[in-house]
């Protein structure tokens, strides 16, 4: 029987939480400095998907503040182990964070993915999105694939 997913919003106090994650999840291993600046941040947010003890997905967002408008956030990152893909976990993370969003009374929620990220692409198909095509322009590296 599988185990049934649990989502975790993550907070300040969850930093060993997020250290003991395999790096595998994300594109790099989690480093301690940015974890914990990342968790102290209020601007910052990160929901977990947990199958047991082991995390299986996670979506971060940041708060953008603008002088003239009220905050947005925008969705950072969406990931799931590849043995956990195709479960709607990645649906699950990426929804708890439009929720949090809402919570909070932002200004809206917003994300860019490439072309060709078929699996993206039909993951935020699914959901209750406005597409918009866009062109994605970045500096020193920005854009660049690990």
């Amino acid at each position: 029987m599988a185990k049934e997913i649990m989502i975790r919003r993550l907070g300040p106090a969850d930093l060993e939480i997020l250290l003991a994650i395999p790096a595998e999840l994300f594109d790099n291993p989690v480093s301690r400095t940015q974890a914990k600046a990342f968790l102290k941040n209020d601007l910052h947010e990160i929901v977990m998907a947990f199958s047991g003890d082991l995390a299986v997905g996670f979506a971060s967002g940041s708060i953008l503040l603008h002088p003239d408008k009220e905050p947005s956030m925008f969705i950072n990152e969406v990931g799931v182990r590849d043995e956990f893909q195709r479960r709607g976990i990645g649906k699950k993370v990426t929804q708890a964070l439009v929720d949090l969003a809402r919570d909070l009374e932002m200004d809206g929620v917003w994300l860019g993915t490439e072309n060709d990220n078929t699996a993206a692409l039909a993951l935020y198909r699914s959901m209750d999105t406005d597409e918009v095509a866009g062109v994605y322009f970045g500096w020193d590296g920005a854009l660049d694939e690990d």
